[in-house]
């Protein structure tokens, strides 16, 4: 996978106050750790990081203050409904070391017919992998299967040097049968009941009122 090259400057004010400061001049706080150093807090330029962000467990060559290092993200926060990036923990790797991340999962192909759904069970997929290769993510083919059906994380193909970081009979997907009973059958029941109540009222206004004694 490609770097991403991207530059930091050290922090040294902490606080809300202080990260929001770091957020108006359109940067972003991070802390940067692993391999027993200690945390470091920085600002890295939001536009190029979010760029950056948009590659699964992007790989960035990270300058700060003239020293380099290799990082994935970690942790990734957006502010909930704009969606700009809040705060981010970038972890130090190694080349040749494995790390474990999850890894997205596309789908390709089309169901049996019969309007079945297809339900997650995990989202993304962990994996663990060379730092420095890390797959952009698994690809899963549900063409032609029926409802029952489960695909289960050992089913996945994973590219070479990539390995399973979750028990191979976890399923990750499931068909699920589709409603059975059809719509219209629901709505000519209700129309039903409708017309029955509706003649009720009607036989009712037109009984005749009983005497009254005087």
């Amino acid at each position: 996978m490609a770097e991403v090259k991207l530059t930091a400057e050290t922090r040294t004010d902490f606080g809300k106050g202080a990260a929001r400061r770091i957020r108006r001049e359109n940067k972003v706080p991070c802390v940067i750790y692993g391999h027993g150093a200690d945390p470091r807090h920085v600002s890295v330029e939001g536009h190029a990081l979010l760029m950056a962000l948009r590659t699964p467990n992007v790989l960035i060559n990270l300058d700060v203050g003239g020293k380099k290092e290799l990082v994935i993200p970690k942790a990734v926060q957006r502010e909930a409904i704009r969606g700009f990036l809040v705060h981010v923990d970038l972890l130090i790797v190694k080349k040749g070391e494995k790390v474990t991340v999850d890894i997205p999962i596309h789908i390709e192909g089309e169901l049996a017919p019969g309007g079945n759904l297809l339900e997650y069970i995990l989202n993304a997929l962990p994996v663990e992998a060379e730092a420095t290769h890390i797959p952009e993510g698994v690809t899963i083919s549900i063409e032609g299967m029926e409802a029952g059906q489960t695909i289960h994380a050992k089913d996945i193909p994973l590219p070479r040097g990539t390995s399973l970081a979750v028990d191979g009979e976890d399923a990750v997907l499931q068909i699920v049968a589709a409603q059975t009973e059809p719509v219209e059958e629901e709505e000519a029941e209700e129309e039903e009941a409708a017309e029955a109540a509706e003649g009720e009222s009607a036989e009712e206004a037109a009984a005749p009122e009983g005497e009254g004694g005087g």
